[in-house]
């Protein structure tokens, strides 16, 4: 049950990497890929505001697709 759980997360992970654009612009070069989350994982490690700042944005996002997919009334 634990790997299930476990595999799915990551396939989610994997999906907001797709989601966000990432894979287009990296050409869906790996090496990129992890050479940016590492950029982005010192970057937050330097400002510890840049967390916050991602989950406003991230969640500003979310909730543009949602409003954007919800059928109208």
């Amino acid at each position: 049950m634990a790997r299930r759980e476990r595999t799915r997360h990551l396939i989610e992970l994997g999906g907001l990497v797709q989601k966000a654009g990432l894979v287009e612009l990296a050409d869906d070069d790996r090496a990129t890929l992890y050479g940016a989350m590492l950029d982005l994982a010192a970057r937050a490690r330097e400002d510890g505001n840049m967390l916050a700042l991602w989950k406003r944005r991230g969640k500003r996002a979310f909730d543009a697709e949602t409003a954007s997919t919800e059928p109208e009334t």
